[in-house]
């Protein structure tokens, strides 16, 4: 009795969303490759990308692309190059600083990244159902996830290569020959970010498992496991394996923080709005289970997986968005016009809001990085920056200091160069004088004391950046540019031999 009411119901349904006015699918296209361009936007808008780690990021691939022929970057840093699932951007800006300077192709990388993972929202959504529907808009939102916010180039770019993926193992359902392109698209998806490749397997794993239900979904995912091989070899899968401290409230900030950019209130609505539609959708039996179950695999990975792994933080932190988006993607279902239509508005206000940030912090970076007129070639600089420990945004000055580097070939302490874990190193300022040595973590209304900041020890010159000036400053120190926002001195330390 309840089987023939239950398949009742369904056929009910699927009456009304045939009776109900569809939106032609060459529209849903036009509208997905049109929202695909606009999550570019913040890239466009802004002089410089207001990226968290991104400074950071572009020091490296300038101390990369040098080679060691600038006296000042050889004597200060090493890079050595090592094969690894972390390499995407670092590859790619290659090719773009033949044809463009290395700040433009670091914004021109920005543009693409973005865009890309629209595009592969909409071409799995286009490859499963020949159209893009309300779930595949609803997708559009979480492009901008806190990875993307923090720069996680390597790893976006190897989000959007994994949807591209995915889309094509779908197209070439049947092919006996699929395997083949397959095993050197998991290497370069891999070769981008290693979590990105992940994401690609769960995504052909879910829909392997919908359609046969056995052993099979795993086995056909074997052209995908070359990378593993390289990952035992190189001890990069136990490598840094951590889930810190205080599992359990780390976990729950994890979620809590799944959307987290530019407004509190607006992420959190975010958040719990995508998790809501996708829960009434499964409970209405709306989800496609082709993608389906690989959004359940990722929400039990934001929670089983590490904090730390391979040398990488945020390993789950990064998946909840991930999870949301193809949860969104899953939803099957034929809305009301006007639904269809408002689907993207949340993508849409959250793009605004950020576009807006981007202009005013942009701004006031170009203010700031007027200091750099008073910073001598190869200068040693303790970069310091204040982030409130109570500031839902993210700082996008956090790694500020590092634009020394870029235009003055300084030696900076706000890199990423963990030795055993990234490809740069630092030769001089002691073994603390890497990220996190700038980070000032402070409580409202703590005072902010420089006077014996330790990276200041080994450094010719000081940079703060805050919205608060410090309250004191190293002995000796002579500000020489200040702004609102920061300000560059002196310090009274003995020269470094040159």
């Amino acid at each position: 009795m309840q089987i023939s009411q239950s398949i009742t119901r369904r056929q009910d349904e699927s009456r009304i969303d045939h009776a109900r006015p569809r939106v032609p699918a060459r529209v849903g296209l036009c509208l997905g490759l049109l929202l695909s361009l606009l999550a570019a936007m913040p890239f466009i808008v802004a002089a410089t990308p207001q990226l968290t780690d991104y400074p950071s990021h572009l020091a490296r691939y300038h101390i990369m692309l040098d080679g060691g022929r600038d006296a000042f970057l050889a004597r200060y840093y090493a890079f050595r190059w090592q094969v690894s699932g972390n390499l995407g951007a670092d590859l790619l800006i290659w090719p773009l600083v033949q044809v463009m300077s290395l700040e433009t192709a670091g914004r021109v990388l920005g543009m693409i990244i973005p865009a890309l993972t629209g595009l592969g929202i909409v071409a799995v959504e286009w490859t499963l159902r020949r159209r893009v529907g309300i779930g595949g808009l609803l997708a559009f939102t979480f492009i901008w996830s806190p990875a993307m916010v923090m720069g996680f180039y390597n790893y976006c770019l190897s989000l959007a290569l994994a949807l591209l993926a995915f889309a094509l193992w779908v197209r070439l359902d049947g092919r006996t020959w699929r395997w083949a392109p397959f095993i050197a698209i998991g290497l370069a998806t891999w070769l981008c970010h290693a979590s990105g490749w992940g994401v690609l397997g769960v995504l052909v794993f879910g829909y392997e498992w919908h359609r046969r239900k056995s052993v099979y979904a795993v086995l056909a995912t074997w052209p995908l496991a070359f990378p593993a091989i390289a990952m035992l070899l190189a001890s990069e899968a136990a490598g840094g394996l951590s889930y810190g401290e205080d599992v359990a409230l780390y976990k729950a900030l994890v979620w809590l923080q799944g959307m987290r950019d530019q407004s509190f209130v607006l992420d959190i609505v975010t958040l719990v709005l995508g998790l809501f539609l996708v829960f009434v959708a499964a409970r209405h039996r709306r989800i496609d289970g082709r993608l389906g179950w690989a959004a359940l695999i990722l929400i039990v990975l934001t929670i089983a997986m590490p904090r730390h792994f391979g040398g990488g933080d945020y390993a789950d932190y990064r998946l909840v968005a991930v999870a949301l988006m193809i949860g969104c993607m899953a939803i099957d279902w034929q809305p009301p016009r006007w639904l269809f239509w408002a689907a993207p508005l949340l993508f849409l206000i959250r793009l605004d809001i950020t576009c807006d940030a981007w202009q005013v912090n942009a701004r006031q970076l170009d203010e700031d990085l007027k200091a750099l007129a008073y910073l001598p070639e190869g200068a040693r600089v303790a970069g310091a920056v204040m982030v409130e420990k109570t500031d839902w945004r993210f700082n996008p000055f956090e790694h500020a200091p590092s634009y020394a580097t870029i235009r003055r070939n300084a030696l900076v302490n706000t890199h990423f160069a963990i030795p055993g874990v990234h490809m740069l190193h630092v030769k001089e300022g002691g073994p603390d004088f890497v990220d996190p040595s700038h980070r000032i973590l402070r409580e409202p209304g703590e005072p902010i004391r420089l006077d014996d900041f330790p990276p200041a020890r080994q450094a010719d010159y000081l940079w703060y950046f805050g919205d608060e000036a410090p309250d004191t400053l190293p002995p000796g120190a002579q500000v020489l540019f200040a702004t609102r926002h920061s300000l560059l001195a002196r310090l009274a330390n003995p020269p470094a031999a040159r």
